[in-house]
């Protein structure tokens, strides 16, 4: 009988002990969660340089971080970087982000992606306003990247661009168009470009710039030649100086149409085109994903705008300034803006 009573004894201690490090390492488990909802996150944000579609691109990212729970000066620390397009800028803002050991490297504009890229194979990277990362060599593939990049993509609907210079201009037979040699997403545009335009028996005189200080000349270059409209791909350095070239092509009476919206709003004349706010968002819904531990980049394929996302826009002082028409029916739906907003 004492023999049992014993037996039965230890079975109660062992029981107790078993709850009691159960409870222990529930409580342990809690503090781990807490500790996660409790850490401050950094992040690195590049942007290659300043102009409207990678300032909308910029703060689409910030905000789409924000609501999925990572918000600046609570739980999320940025420290915000514009290379102004200088390379040895973006190399020096690299080696800032691996020595503050940053979380996370959010690149906006394909060089920035590039140079982050090259920098570390380790940290994280979000792009966007990339038009091809395949191209660019930062991923294997969209679908599986299989690298430490992923992100959102900027490739412009290049056809309904040049259908929409048709439609405003239906005897157009010659295309204007101006881009950066060296940019690696401006190439990747305008060999679509030729290739629409040849399917649509139009020709095309290109002009090529190295930086911002080239565009007043070859915009003038291309007005000589005799072009009847022109259009602009989401080229860095021609988006970030859309004044200088709607000074030439308005005086001269031709349409510009642009690869995204915020360059008709800078002074373009139309567009059916990306809202780069957008495209940052999602790219920044994607970088919380992975700083939650959801996803990783390798496995994250590459996303592109959104089609309810895409905004067919008219700038109304660029076209009562030239006098132009434009269809009833393309008037009707177009978001109507003006370049002085």
């Amino acid at each position: 009988m004492m023999k049992n009573k014993k037996f039965v004894k230890g079975i109660a201690v062992a029981a107790i002990a078993a709850m009691s490090m159960g409870m222990l390492a529930g409580c342990g488990g809690g503090e781990a969660e807490q500790q996660q909802e409790e850490k401050t996150y950094k992040i690195g944000v590049v942007q290659l340089m300043q102009h409207g579609s990678l300032d909308q691109a910029n703060q689409g990212m910030i905000d789409g971080l924000a609501a999925e729970g990572f918000v600046v000066g609570e739980n999320l620390e940025v420290d915000q970087q514009n290379a102004q397009g200088d390379q040895s800028n973006l190399q020096s803002i690299a080696q800032q982000f691996l020595s503050n050991e940053v979380d996370l490297i959010m690149a906006i504009a394909t060089p920035a992606a590039q140079v982050m890229a090259s920098a570390t194979e380790e940290i994280p990277i979000i792009g966007t306003a990339i038009t091809s990362y395949t191209e660019a060599e930062l991923v294997e593939s969209d679908e599986t990247p299989n690298t430490n990049v992923t992100g959102t993509h900027d490739m412009t609907p290049i056809a309904e661009q040049i259908d929409l210079i048709l439609q405003v201009v239906p005897d157009a037979k010659t295309i204007g168009t101006i881009y950066t040699s060296s940019e690696a997403n401006s190439i990747v545009q305008i060999e679509m470009m030729e290739q629409v335009c040849a399917e649509r028996g139009l020709n095309i005189v290109k002009r090529t710039i190295s930086t911002v200080n080239d565009i007043q000349q070859a915009a003038q270059s291309m007005v000589e030649e005799g072009v009847d409209a022109v259009w602009l791909a989401t080229d860095n350095n021609v988006a970030s100086a859309m004044p200088q070239v709607v000074g030439v092509t308005d005086e001269a009476g031709l349409i510009t149409v642009c690869g995204a919206t915020s360059m008709v709003e800078a002074g373009g004349t139309l567009t059916y085109g990306i809202n780069y706010y957008y495209i940052g968002y999602d790219a920044g819904v994607m970088a919380a994903q992975i700083l939650k531990g959801e996803a990783e980049p390798a496995t994250m394929a590459v996303q592109g705008p959104k089609v309810e996302n895409m905004d067919l826009i008219v700038n109304m002082d660029a076209v009562e300034y030239m006098g132009i028409e434009i269809p009833e029916d393309l008037m009707e739906r177009a978001t109507k803006v003006s370049a002085a907003e």
